[in-house]
């Protein structure tokens, strides 16, 4: 299923281009001061611009036409002048926008990942961490362009477009009328070209996540590729991925393409068609050499304005399909949230019950129905079970990892729904079997469980669950470093300090979900130790599939088909020769099997 998963296009709802334009453009309102600043440089910028024909035209019918050197060399010299100023203005608005641009994508990257973090266990369940990944960066970085010259590109081409065509009308609509006329036939060429474009870019960010949760995860789990010798069956579905990315790539990129040679055509026509006009027409005797020249240049400036801006339009259709990509996770609602919180859970003593509790995951049958039992403040609690069965869902409801459907769930006769996320889960303890560690320190990731611990409080920590010799064995102690996920270091040594990172937050309920699966016996035996002194005193439940680990929990639930089957301690089970008894003479079968 992970395969598929990373190789299934992600569904991503449709919304209205210019509705996702608008959207990312409001960004940009943060900096009205900087972008009033660029508009004055753009308007400097234009005013530049348009004048440089008139300096043509001048130059051709006055100041050569009567042989006038003065006159054209002062009129050069205020031609280099103004140029001059032109290039400073324009690099003055590059450096203004990127720095703008630049800050954009870093806010819009903050909130992104603040608010993946917000979002449930459902959201992460659903989407390969490489495609996650790619929306924050990929995503992210293709929205600079956009940002930038929808400012720099838009209004100024815009303004140019407007006084070209006021200058042109004045001075010979004819000659205007003439170099326009093929506008029409690149308006109707670029609306069908942007059409498949969109659709194009859309396939190929598809693809391009497709691509990156694949090497995340191959990456992530090379180990098991190669012992299985996956490598070939690897290699081929990745060339399948890298065939499907290239092939929506070059699609995308022929019809995009397209956007520069209709513009091209359209402005060569309206250029032969003005000279046409103007020799052909109105006759070369009727208008001045210096006035053809100039008008030329007002093509230019007109179709040049025009290429940007079906440029900028070919970058929007090719980046709006990110945006859409990261407005449709900001826009995931939380599923776990603070809505209901009418305060802060206060220091608990650590009772908890579960009041006819319901849960399902998406649309599969319950995994919990109607379950209900009361735990006291320091009782050990054991959940069994076979695998599926809920023993997982009953410790992810208390920690609100999920929220139930029915029934309530209270700590101290608190609903945790109505207090807040922090509040709850700063007084829970949560040591799962997937001993994750950061890189960094041995002595990092211990802190990790209370960030203002004291180096004497991570020493006692780890002491406390025997992990502190094997740490001084270690060439730096607990300043050794770490590599990902805690590479070169035995399952058992990840978890101790793992244990460690648990216990310094000194929880009040503490839940250890089959927290010794990955250790060896005799690190069993230490961790047991340090974990007997930890439980003294808090409400613990215990997930474990080894039996004998539990003998002394207060209590042992027996999970299986959606509800509590049995309840008490081991010997009462063991003495009703009901299911329990069934798990614990498998189990030990199975352990006198191997022993033999």
């Amino acid at each position: 299923m992970a395969r598929n998963a990373t190789k299934q296009d992600e569904q991503v709802s449709s919304v209205s281009k210019w509705k996702t334009l608008m959207r990312l453009f409001s960004y940009l309102l943060d900096y009205r001061g900087l972008i009033a600043v660029v508009f004055l440089i753009m308007a400097g910028a234009t005013t530049i611009s348009i004048i440089n024909p008139l300096i043509i035209e001048r130059a051709i019918n006055v100041h050569i036409a009567n042989r006038d050197t003065r006159g054209l060399i002062i009129l050069g010299c205020v031609g280099i002048g103004l140029n001059l100023v032109l290039v400073f203005l324009v690099k003055a608005r590059m450096y203004l926008m990127a720095k703008m641009s630049n800050d954009v994508l870093a806010k819009v990257r903050k909130q992104l990942y603040e608010h993946i973090q917000t979002l449930g266990f459902g959201f992460f369940d659903s989407r390969p961490t490489g495609k996650i990944l790619s929306r924050i960066m990929g995503d992210v970085n293709s929205m600079k362009d956009v940002l930038s010259n929808s400012v720099t590109t838009l209004i100024p081409d815009a303004v140019t477009l407007i006084a070209v065509v006021i200058i042109m009308m004045m001075k010979d609509w004819r000659l205007g009328l003439a170099s326009l006329w093929s506008l029409p036939i690149m308006i109707a060429g670029i609306w069908t070209v942007q059409t498949r474009a969109h659709k194009g870019w859309q396939d190929f960010r598809k693809k391009n996540s497709n691509l990156n949760a694949f090497i995340h995860e191959d990456v992530a789990g090379i180990k098991i590729v190669q012992s299985f010798n996956a490598e070939k069956e690897t290699q081929a579905t990745f060339n399948g991925l890298v065939e499907e990315h290239n092939s929506s790539f070059v699609t995308a990129v022929r019809w995009a393409d397209l956007f520069g040679p209709v513009t091209d055509i359209c402005w060569a026509v309206g250029l032969i068609a003005m000279y046409y006009v103007g020799v052909k027409v109105l006759g070369i005797e009727n208008v001045q050499v210096g006035t053809l020249v100039a008008f030329a240049s007002y093509v230019g400036m007109f179709w040049m304005p025009v290429m940007h801006l079906s440029n900028l339009y070919n970058q929007l259709v090719t980046n709006v399909a990110g945006a859409e990509r990261i407005f449709e996770v900001l826009d995931t609602e939380p599923e776990i949230t603070d809505e209901r919180a009418e305060c802060d859970l206060p220091e608990v003593k650590g009772a908890v019950d579960f009041e006819h509790v319901s849960f399902h995951y998406d649309d599969d049958p319950d995994v919990l129905s109607d379950v209900s039992f009361r735990v006291k403040p320091g009782e050990m609690i054991a959940l069994v079970g076979p695998t599926g069965a809920g023993k997982s869902t009953i410790v992810n409801l208390i920690s609100r990892f999920y929220d139930v459907q029915e029934g309530r769930i209270l700590i101290d006769g608190y609903d945790i729904r109505e207090v807040t996320i922090e509040s709850l889960r700063k007084q829970l303890g949560v040591m799962t079997q997937e001993n994750f560690l950061f890189t960094g320190t041995i002595r990092e990731n211990i802190r990790y469980g209370r960030l203002d611990a004291t180096d004497e409080e991570i020493e006692a920590a780890a002491k406390a669950v025997n992990a502190h010799d094997f740490i001084m064995k270690l060439e730096k102690g607990y300043d050794t470093e770490i590599a990902e996920r805690g590479a070169g270091m035995s399952a058992g040594e990840r978890q101790l300090i793992a244990f460690a990172r648990t216990m310094i937050s000194n929880p009040k309920i503490l839940i250890l979900d089959e927290a010794t699966s990955s250790i060896d016996t005799h690190t069993e035996i230490l961790v047991q130790k340090g974990i007997e002194a930890i439980l003294r005193g808090r409400t613990s439940f215990v997930i474990a599939h080894r039996l004998s680990t539990i003998r002394n929990a207060d209590k042992i639930f027996v999970i299986d088909d959606g509800g509590i089957k049995e309840v008490g301690t081991a010997d009462e089970l063991m003495a009703l020769r009901g299911a329990y008894y069934e798990l614990y003479m498998s189990q030990f079968k199975f352990d006198e099997d191997l022993a033999s």
